[in-house]
C-alpha cells in the first residue's frame, strides 16, 4: 500500500499566500461602482523620484485555454468513481459524454472559477497508462515569473507526474520539477536531492505528494524557489530570475496509480477506474516587468505587455527606450530603480548609441554617444561647433543657433576653420580681420591671391612717400593668377581691400 503523504503544511501556506495575495484573472478592469480617483504611480515616489514596481500577483492560469492530448467521452464512454467507506471500497461508475454539457468533463474546468461547493472537473481517458502519457500545456501569453505551480485533483494523484516550463513560447522545454515513488526509473534523478547554489537552477525530484490517498480532493503544488539557497536574494540572483521566469507551463502525468486490480478477470470495470481528473490548474505568479511596471495591459495587436515606465521599453521592460542609452538597461531593485537615463546631446540629436568603454572611463555614470548631430555641431554630445563654425556666446548650447559660420575670406583667410571660441580666422602674413578680409597696418594690397597683402615698400630719402591709394581701376590692378582660384577680384577689391 502506497505511503500516506503530509500535504497539510504546503495547502497551508499555499492559502495563506493566495489570502495576502488576491489572485485575479484580469489586469486592468474597474468595478462599475468604484469611484474614479486618480491613483499615484506606483513606478515612483511622492518625489517623482523612481523606484522599483511589481504587477499584482495573479492566477496566470485563470480562463486562459488548456490544450490537453486526452478528454474522456469522445465517444461516450464509461467510467468509475472509487470511493472508501471504512476499509471497504465502492465503485460508482458513470457516463463521460462530451457532447453532454451535463455529462462532459473539457479541458476548460482546469482554469475556470473554482468553487470547492461546486466542483467541475476536467478528466482524461481512462487507464492511459505508462509508457503512454497525458500533458496539459497552459501558454501564459508572455515572460511571468512563477511562484507556484498547484494542481487541485478529483482523482487520486499520479503515481508519476513532471512539470515543465518553456521560455520561448513552447519552442524549446525545459524541467521543473518531478514527482514519482521512484525517481531514477521514472525521470532518472534521484529522490529528494540536495539543492546547492551550484544546482538551484535545477528540476529535482521528489516522492512527496505521490500517495494514492486521499481518492479525491489531493494537491500538489510546486513552489519554485522553495529550498533554493539565494531565494532570500533573489534581486541579485540572475540565476533564479531566470529559474522563475515561463512563457508556458506543461504537467505531464506519466503514470497511474492503481491498487493492483487492473490485471483481475473483470479487468475492464477496474481499468474504467484509473483515470486523471483535475478540478483547478493554478500557476501563481506576476507578469514579468523587471521592477519597470507596475501592471500589464493588452497592445493593439492584443498582445499582453509590460505598462514601462522608467524610460524602458519590450514587452518586458527589457531594454531602454530610444535615445535613453546614457547608461546599460538594468533590472530595478529594492534599493535602486536602475531607471534608464538619456543621452545628453544639447538637443541636437535624435539617435544616440551606448559605448561600454566611454562608460567605464567615466566612473560608470556616462556613456552614451550622439549620432549626427545637428545645426552644425559635434562631439560626443554635440557639445562643440562642428569644422567651420564657431560658438555664439550670446545663446546656450542647446539652441539651434549655437554655432555660426566663421565665414572666413577665400583669398585673405590661410584656411576655413576659425577659433571655436572668438570666431578668429586663420589670416595670411600681412592680413588681419576677424574674417582676414583687409591688409594689416603697414601692408599693402597685392596682385596676387596667394600673398594679397605686402609690405609697404619703404620710401626713398630724396623723394615723396608713395601713394597707398586704391588705384582707380580695381580690375587692372587685382588681375588673378591662373590656376583653378575661382573668385570675384572685382568683388574681393572693392568690398574687402
Amino acid at each position: 500500500m502506497p505511503r500516506r503523504g503530509a500535504e497539510a503544511p504546503l495547502a497551508l501556506l499555499l492559502a495563506a499566500a493566495w489570502l495576502a495575495q488576491p489572485l485575479r484573472g484580469g489586469y486592468h478592469g474597474v468595478s462599475m461602482f468604484a469611484v474614479q480617483t486618480a491613483q499615484p504611480d506606483p513606478c515612483y515616489d511622492e518625489h517623482g523620484l523612481p523606484r522599483r514596481c511589481i504587477p499584482d500577483f495573479v492566477n496566470s492560469a485563470f480562463g486562459k485555454e488548456v490544450k490537453v492530448s486526452s478528454t474522456c467521452g469522445k465517444p461516450p464512454s464509461r467510467y468509475c468513481v472509487v470511493t472508501e467507506k471504512g476499509e471497504e471500497q465502492v465503485r460508482s461508475c458513470h457516463l463521460c459524454n462530451a457532447s453532454d454539457p451535463k455529462r462532459a468533463h473539457p479541458p476548460s474546468f482546469l482554469t475556470d472559477l473554482n468553487n470547492p461547493h461546486n466542483l467541475t472537473c476536467w478528466q482524461s481517458d481512462s487507464y492511459v497508462q505508462y509508457p503512454h502519457n497525458v500533458t496539459l500545456t497552459l501558454s501564459l501569453g508572455k515572460k511571468f515569473e512563477v511562484t507556484y505551480v498547484s494542481l487541485q485533483f478529483c482523482s487520486p494523484r499520479p503515481e508519476s507526474m513532471a512539470i515543465h516550463k518553456s521560455m520561448d513560447y513552447g519552442k524549446t522545454w525545459v524541467p521543473f520539477q518531478f514527482y514519482s515513488t521512484q525517481c531514477r526509473k521514472m525521470y532518472n534523478k534521484p529522490s529528494r536531492a540536495a539543492i546547492t547554489k551550484q544546482n538551484e537552477q535545477e528540476a529535482v525530484c521528489t516522492d512527496s505528494h505521490t500517495d494514492v490517498r486521499p481518492l479525491s480532493g489531493g494537491l500538489i503544488a510546486f513552489s519554485t524557489l522553495d529550498g533554493r539557497p539565494t531565494a532570500h536574494d533573489f534581486d541579485n540572483s540572475p540565476v533564479l530570475q531566470d529559474w522563475v521566469t515561463a512563457t508556458d507551463i506543461r504537467v505531464t502525468f506519466s503514470r497511474l496509480h492503481t491498487f493492483g486490480d487492473e490485471s483481475e478477470d473483470d479487468s475492464e470495470l477496474a481499468r474504467d477506474s484509473y483515470f486523471y481528473a483535475v478540478s483547478d490548474l493554478q500557476v501563481g505568479g506576476r507578469c514579468k516587468c523587471n521592477g519597470h511596471a507596475s501592471r500589464c495591459v493588452r497592445d493593439r495587436d492584443d498582445s499582453l505587455v509590460c505598462d514601462c515606465k522608467h524610460n524602458t521599453a519590450g514587452p518586458e521592460c527589457d531594454r531602454c527606450k530610444p535615445f535613453h542609452y546614457d547608461r546599460p538597461w538594468q533590472r530595478a531593485t529594492a534599493r535602486e530603480a536602475n531607471e534608464c537615463v538619456a543621452c545628453n546631446c544639447n538637443l541636437h540629436a535624435r539617435r544616440c548609441r551606448f559605448n561600454m568603454e566611454l562608460y567605464k572611463l567615466s566612473g560608470r555614470k556616462s556613456g552614451g554617444v550622439c549620432l549626427n548631430c545637428r545645426h552644425n555641431t559635434a562631439g560626443r554630445h554635440c557639445h562643440y561647433c562642428k569644422e567651420g563654425f564657431y560658438r555664439d556666446l550670446s545663446k546656450p548650447i542647446s539652441h539651434r543657433k549655437a554655432c555660426k559660420e566663421c565665414d572666413c575670406h577665400p583669398v585673405g583667410a590661410a584656411g576655413q576653420t576659425c577659433n571655436q571660441t572668438t570666431g578668429q580666422c586663420p589670416c595670411k602674413d600681412g592680413v588681419t580681420g576677424i574674417t582676414c578680409n583687409r591688409c594689416a597696418k603697414g601692408y599693402q594690397q597685392s596682385r596676387s591671391p596667394i600673398a594679397p597683402c605686402i609690405k609697404i615698400p619703404a620710401a626713398p630719402p630724396t623723394t615723396a612717400a608713395s601713394s597707398t591709394e586704391e588705384p582707380a581701376d580695381c580690375d587692372s590692378y587685382c588681375k588673378a593668377s591662373k590656376g583653378k582660384l575661382k573668385i570675384n577680384m572685382k568683388k574681393y577689391c572693392k568690398k574687402d581691400y
